[in-house]
């Protein structure tokens, strides 16, 4: 950023870059074109040099690109002293339910006794939701310490390397300092996008953790199911558990080739642990979980959808694969239904109003067609409304016809609009693509995401005065601004 052009009238110093930055963030949080709103754990002038920090994190090369090395953040860690080598890891990759898993196994080892750190991405609505201490977000200004602490060795690394270090390897870098300065005992951890060559991956899992694999990302991992897996069983390290969801034969077939090349031990969903029995519940759904150290049963886990069983499943087994239970030592029952009992994973069918008269509203971050199709068979099982509206803002680097496709059989109507991100779809252009699949009688566009918001309530209360309700979909971004709108704070 340069500095000003001109001296300010009266004494005083010439400001700073940083101090122009932090006083247009200030206006800004006062009321200007695009308000944000300050954190109440935090003051004006700590949320706006938050907003700076972010600022300038954004001027590097973004999180989206993916370079097949691990040299910078290899060289950045290590002049930071190793902070990922101070506790075990439970390292997640796979193209869905990644961040659910891994707010239950950091919830299950938080109700063990552990003091957790948990690095997420991306974010709904506030990066410092990437780190977490304890089962919450570091605070706006202690994301700015860490990264005042750790800039010096970046800018170090940078001139060292010639090519400058990524936003994602250094929140990743951010992320590890925290946990060490913490310190945590147990680190969770989820890969920002593929496995092999992620930033994340300088760490060595003690535990692997394998989501379902589908296509996403296409313009970065291929569509090739089969490379997509093996890029992503390179998070499984010699010696570790490689704890894996039910995945297609070819998927499962190159993660068991990984581990036996690795010498990885392996729990299978469908063989090792599972969901035995599952029911619907107000409010979500009741349990009966195989884990690798027995049977657990009445689990009531407040999240909508089969897939979310299967992501519980899955947690429960990598917690156990971490903290060593089995079956002559298996986590205490109480235990097991207490963690899963408080977990929550916003943006993910969560309501975000409803009342007597009024539309019942969901949000949910479902960005690519498996996503979809989860959150549509969700809809359909768990809910009985008379009338759904959808609300649609997806990003332009993904599968927009797949998601309307799989989202259209559950949704009457469906208002397009776009999203803040600067990668959004033209909502135009996403208009065009929904007539094709809804029809042209059931697709409005509205560019404006609140306004979209609006008449989607609108056109659902149409339906009558019971059993219509409103869906908030198509990517993250998307689901974080409908969290925003409806005033949730970042969790």
């Amino acid at each position: 950023m340069t500095e000003p052009d001109e001296r300010p009238e009266g004494e005083g110093e010439v400001p700073t870059a940083e101090d122009a930055v932090l006083s247009h963030v200030l206006d800004a949080i006062r009321g200007g074109d695009t308000p944000d709103v300050v954190p109440a754990q935090s003051s004006t002038a700590g949320y706006a040099e938050f907003l700076a920090v972010e600022a300038e994190l954004d001027r590097r090369w973004p999180e989206t690109v993916m370079e097949p090395s691990l040299e910078r953040i290899s060289a950045l860690v290590d002049v930071l002293g190793e902070p990922h080598r101070g506790y075990p890891v439970v390292h997640l990759t796979g193209t869905n339910g990644k961040t659910s898993t891994a707010r239950m196994i950091d919830a299950l080892l938080t109700e063990v006794g552990l003091r957790t750190g948990r690095y997420t991405s991306p974010h709904l609505q506030r990066a410092t939701e990437r780190i977490n201490i304890d089962n919450r977000p570091v605070t706006p200004e202690r994301y700015v310490q860490v990264y005042r602490d750790v800039a010096p060795f970046v800018d170090l690394i940078d001139a060292k390397e010639g090519t400058p270090l990524s936003k994602f390897e250094v929140l990743t870098a951010m992320g590890f300092a925290a946990f060490a300065d913490a310190p945590v005992e147990a680190g969770v951890v989820e890969v920002g996008l593929g496995g092999r060559w992620d930033a994340t991956n300088v760490v060595d899992g003690t535990v692997a953790v394998v989501t379902p694999i589908g296509l996403d990302h296409a313009e970065y991992l291929g569509t090739d199911l089969v490379g997509i897996a093996r890029e992503k069983s390179g998070i499984i390290k010699p010696g570790a558990v490689a704890v894996l969801a039910a995945q297609d034969k070819p998927v499962a077939d190159v993660l068991l080739e990984r581990c036996a090349e690795v010498d990885a031990q392996v729990a299978r969903e469908g063989v090792e642990f599972g969901v035995r029995e599952r029911e619907i519940a107000v409010g979500g759904q009741r349990l009966t979980l195989q884990g690798l150290g027995g049977t657990y049963d009445d689990i009531f886990l407040p999240l909508h959808g089969e897939h979310q069983a299967n992501n519980a499943a899955l947690a429960l087994a990598a917690a156990e694969a971490l903290v060593g239970a089995g079956p002559k030592q298996p986590l205490d029952a109480d235990v097991v239904r207490a963690a899963f009992a408080g977990v929550s994973s916003p943006g993910r069918l969560e309501r975000l109003a409803a009342g007597q008269g009024v539309p019942t509203v969901l949000a949910d971050a479902a960005h690519n067609p498996a996503g979809a199709r989860a959150l549509a068979e969700a809809l359909t099982t768990e809910f009985r409304f008379a009338r759904l509206v959808g609300v649609l803002g997806v990003l332009r680097d993904k599968d927009a016809r797949g998601i309307l496709t799989e989202l259209e059989p559950v949704l009457q109507e469906v208002v397009v609009t776009a999203s803040a991100s600067p990668r959004a779809m033209n909502a135009d252009e996403l208009g065009a693509l929904a007539a094709e699949v809804f029809g042209s009688g059931r697709v409005s566009v509205e560019p404006t995401f609140s306004e979209a918001v609006e008449q989607a309530r609108e056109v659902a209360e149409e339906g009558g005065e019971s059993g219509v309700g409103v869906v908030i979909t198509g990517s993250v971004v998307t689901a974080g601004e409908a969290r925003a709108l409806f005033g949730k704070e970042p969790s």
